[in-house]
């Protein structure tokens, strides 16, 4: 009885220090896109002149695009439809959001603080709006409405291509099968802790969290030791067995309910027990395709483990792993060699290539100088028109004011207007009256 008791009050002290580290986890997340991302990109200009180059005469003015049509995911529903109402209203866009069934109460509430805080700053009422009873019809015709000048698009793929089939402009984001490659020359202690808290954080439903873990076989048994060492959980054949059924069904689509679960409550509901305190649950696979489901973006801490022999090989699982459901959304690679980091970099169908850090936050700029983005762009080799992560810069128009730096009809001089002509070097270049942002040329008045 004692030795019971004893058990109990070390499983209720780890159970509270998990629950203390995940509220950690999610207040990082709901941070980012108010803070970390707004800190780095109140410098952005979209709004007036916002750029000018006086080497080639050219200023670049920035105009909004109308009314943003963002279609919100399940998986991060909250920090997303902040993140898109910020850079929408920052290019002076009006915002209307579609929620996703499963997460429409917290869409809307996330939705209304933005909003009240918006129009507490000066923004007029119904900037940043929501739908409340999202449904198919309606998002389809929000993404068709006239006023609608471009969509935002995050979530599956059908939805994207729905998107893309409404006859408006849009920047489509999708699913995300992330490798993590840890070559032989790695910091391997490092590169596990990484790995194991991003599918920690937020229980791995970021797009952009680490999949599948691809080692080299030399390091091998030390990268084992070092994810049991962070309660990472290996499952048998049975348990594997169970995990796959319960994770996927017979095509291959995942299932709902364990998506952003917990690895006890995902092991539960898959028939086996592991500990309270398990980080992760891994599952060694031979090869990546359909009839090895846990090779799948999983979008929960389930981890699939492939093992090579040399970078080459490492190469060729990255990318089948990318191309099984991820094409051009991230990988991740652990090593201390620059050439290898270069060749990963050259040959794989990723837009985003992080080194030596955690793939989860890594792909929305949080550990790094990437842009900081909640919506990632997988380019042509995700079918989306986008390679990087979307901005405020991308819901903006942009006029180009070109002044003439090779003039074709040389003799003429347009003296009426103020702007006098000189040859130097060859290229006719204006005086000090024709440089961009003059008042004189500028303001369209004749001297």
């Amino acid at each position: 009885m004692p030795g019971s008791r004893m058990q109990n009050a070390s499983d209720k002290w780890r159970l509270k220090k998990r629950a203390s580290a995940n509220l950690r986890i999610r207040k990082k997340r709901m941070n980012f896109p108010q803070n970390g991302f707004v800190s780095r990109s109140e410098i952005l200009k979209t709004v007036g002149v916002i750029h000018e180059d006086k080497e080639k005469s050219i200023i670049e003015i920035g105009e909004p695009m109308g009314v943003v049509a963002a279609l919100i995911p399940s998986t991060n529903p909250t920090s997303t439809v902040m993140f898109k109402a910020i850079i929408s209203v920052k290019g002076r866009n009006g915002f209307v959001a579609s929620p996703h069934p499963r997460a429409a109460k917290c869409t809307l509430e996330a939705a209304r603080i933005v909003a009240e805080a918006a129009e507490r700053a000066g923004a007029p009422h119904g900037l940043i709006a929501c739908m409340s009873a999202p449904s198919i019809e309606g998002t389809n015709e929000l993404m068709k409405h006239k006023l609608t000048a471009v969509i935002l698009a995050t979530g599956s793929n059908p939805m994207v291509r729905a998107a893309y089939s409404s006859g408006k402009p849009a920047l489509g984001v999708g699913s995300g099968n992330v490798p993590a490659f840890i070559e032989r020359t790695a910091n391997i202690k490092k590169a596990v802790a990484d790995i194991v808290s991003g599918k920690m954080f937020d229980w791995g439903v970021l797009c952009s969290t680490e999949s599948g873990v691809i080692i080299d076989s030399p390091v091998k048994s030390q990268v084992i030791e070092e994810f049991k060492k962070l309660k990472g959980y290996f499952v048998n054949h049975d348990e594997k067995e169970k995990l796959s059924r319960a994770m996927f069904d017979s095509n291959g689509a995942i299932n709902p309910d364990m998506v952003g679960k917990s690895p006890a409550f995902i092991a539960q509901k898959a028939g086996f027990n592991v500990p309270a305190d398990t980080s992760c649950l891994i599952a060694e696979l031979p090869a990546v395709g359909r009839e090895y489901p846990l090779s799948r973006e999983k979008l929960s801490p389930v981890l699939s483990m492939f093992t090579v022999d040399g970078w080459r090989e490492g190469c060729e699982r990255c990318i089948e792993m990318l191309e099984f459901g991820g094409l051009g959304h991230t990988m991740a690679i652990h090593s201390s060699d620059r050439d290898i980091i270069m060749k990963f970099a050259l040959e794989k169908p990723a837009c985003r290539i992080l080194v030596n850090t955690q793939a989860a936050l890594g792909a929305v700029g949080y550990t790094n100088e990437l842009l900081p983005s909640m919506t990632l762009g997988p380019g042509t080799f995700g079918q989306s028109i986008i390679s990087e992560n979307v901005s405020a810069k991308h819901l903006i128009n942009i006029k180009r004011l070109a002044f003439e730096t090779r003039p074709i009809n040389k003799d003429f001089r347009r003296q009426e207007t103020g702007v006098r002509s000189q040859e130097s070097g060859g290229r006719n270049r204006g005086t000090e009256s024709r440089k961009p942002g003059n008042n004189a040329e500028l303001d369209g008045r004749d001297r």
